[in-house]
């Protein structure tokens, strides 16, 4: 007699995503093309207007943008070739993970479909502006992006969660390793495809509170790099993508409309811009036009802390698998 099948929310969504039916995009076709992908669910047109004209000023190929079907917005992307689908629903139960968890599902489901896809950056949105052409040089390699010079184990939120997805002992191996940042990854369509199915499998080591929740995600990232379970480099802040959510204001800088490094150099892409008051006023007045500023929500709804509080609660308790 075999042994019980396990039993997961997470199981079960996860199985849908990767095992799910794959079809074919006749959108592009006749040549193999780069390809950038975001998942935008719960903004509206203001929300993506800097990653959107930012991208069109310097790279003309296709993106493809998971986004609620909201008329304005779609209005707004279609002016600028944008595509937008909207978020898939992989199976009928009520509980779905974090959309940080969500999103990389949609990205395989996507790059399947897109056969003809060459490299693809897989990217944040609300926080990402564009300043040079995002594939220059074309990656030969995945390459993932340093956010934090201190490594993991200077970084408590990756450790926390590091800890929850891969335990303590995993945790402790990888300390020293450098800190990568999930919200920015890029590579040949292949290797993203098995980076974005691997991503998943290991979010499902823990119970579905933790593995579906926000933070598993780079947990998991920096597990499947540094345990070499996907090929990549962690490639130094400040070079194709800068992440400066932790860097010093006073380092930071304008020219041309362009946002500076510590170094003095400017990298094709910025991640995480928004942080900086300075910067985010600079990029909206140069690509956000039209549209009122709006600021990182930091606020939380008596709904959303309730939720919050459950899903904390939740992690605490046994789940049977």
């Amino acid at each position: 007699m075999g042994a019980p099948a396990a039993k997961s929310a997470y199981l079960g969504w996860v199985s849908a995503a990767i095992a799910g039916e794959r079809g074919a995009s006749l959108a592009v076709a006749a040549a193999e093309h780069d390809l950038i992908l975001g998942y935008a669910t719960g903004y509206e047109a203001a929300d993506v207007a800097v990653f959107v004209r930012s991208l069109r000023a310097v790279y003309a190929g296709p993106v493809v943008l998971v986004t609620d079907q909201e008329p304005e917005l779609l209005a707004f992307l279609a002016e600028h070739n944008v595509e937008s689908v909207p978020p898939a629903c992989l199976c009928n139960s009520a509980w779905r993970p974090h959309p940080v968890m969500q999103r990389f599902a949609a990205f395989d489901m996507l790059m399947s479909e897109r056969p003809w896809a060459r490299s693809v950056l897989l990217t944040d949105v609300r926080d990402v502006v564009f300043q040079a052409p995002p594939f220059d040089p074309p990656p030969a390699r995945p390459e993932f992006f340093v956010e934090y010079d201190g490594g993991l184990k200077g970084h408590a939120f990756n450790m926390k969660y590091l800890r929850g997805v891969g335990g303590e002992d995993v945790a402790r191996a990888l300390a020293d390793k450098p800190c990568v940042c999930v919200g920015t990854v890029m590579g040949p369509r292949e290797c993203m495809i098995r980076f974005c199915r691997t991503l998943l499998m290991l979010a499902a080591i823990p119970r579905s509170e933790i593995g579906g929740a926000f933070g598993a995600d780079q947990a998991a990232c920096n597990i499947a790099l540094h345990l070499g379970l996907v090929e990549g480099e962690a490639a130094a802040n400040y070079g194709r993508i800068a992440t400066i959510g932790l860097t010093s204001s006073e380092t930071l800088s304008l020219a041309d409309g362009r946002i500076v490094n510590p170094d003095g150099g400017t990298s094709a892409i910025v991640h995480q811009y928004d942080r900086h008051p300075a910067l985010m006023a600079a990029m909206h007045e140069r690509w956000g036009q039209g549209y009122e500023v709006r600021e990182r929500r930091r606020g939380k709804s008596l709904s959303e802390r309730g939720r919050k509080l459950k899903e904390s609660l939740a992690r605490r308790l046994p789940e049977l698998r």
